[in-house]
């Protein structure tokens, strides 16, 4: 059976247009700095996300909102809050598959879980988390705290940007597309939860770690 043809959308890039294959896609943003770019499984999609343009296409696929304000709130407390989401990642090493997941740290119960994916590190994993539930707690109207034990994740949401060395691929390609609109979220959307560092010396795993350590 014939392999479904997929196309690419460059926003920005050396050539911004759409192209046919990953190869002629891959010329015009590999190395080039800002680069934005996805792709879709037919060409009618493809052309209407670039005629709507990188901004308007992610606020029209993006479940969350579009507000300007960003905060940012580090722990200080000596016991963790119960009453709260903690999110986490795993990714195997070796075959470089990835997902993440929410859980609520006093009952145990899962938010949500995602993937696995391929071609991701573990540290994309932990951002990743750590914006869904973000967004989640947002779309929910909830003041819980979310918790997570990955100082880098956290870092990267601060700064609204993730600096994975991981590269993009057509067998990755979604990966660069949730990282996309995981910043762009962060870009365009305030938020009042607080940001806590799970204190993984002294409270131990935290409740959403997958157990494979």
């Amino acid at each position: 059976m014939a392999t479904k043809k997929k196309s690419y959308v460059v926003w920005e890039g050396r050539i911004c247009g759409i192209f046919d294959n990953w190869e002629d896609c891959k010329a015009q943003v590999f190395g080039f700095e800002g680069a934005k770019y996805k792709a879709f499984e037919s060409r009618i999609e493809a052309e209407t996300a670039f005629k709507e343009g990188y901004s308007n296409y992610y606020k029209r696929v993006s479940p969350f909102g579009n507000n300007k304000k960003f905060d940012f709130l580090a722990p200080g407390e000596s016991q963790p809050i119960l009453n709260s989401l903690t999110v986490d990642a795993a990714c195997n090493m070796t075959t470089g598959l990835m997902e993440y997941r929410g859980v609520h740290a006093g009952t145990g119960k899962l938010w949500f879980h995602q993937g696995p994916y391929k071609g991701a590190s573990n540290n994309i994993g932990e951002f990743l988390a750590l914006v869904h539930g973000l967004a989640l707690l947002k779309q929910q109207g909830s003041s819980l705290p979310i918790y997570s034990d990955s100082i880098t994740a956290i870092a990267w949401v601060r700064h609204k940007k993730h600096k994975s060395i991981v590269l993009p691929t057509e067998e990755n390609s979604i990966i660069f597309d949730l990282l996309g609109r995981a910043e762009f979220w962060l870009q365009n959307n305030s938020f009042d939860t607080p940001i806590l560092k799970w204190n993984t010396k002294n409270w131990g795993e935290i409740p959403a770690d997958f157990g494979r350590k």
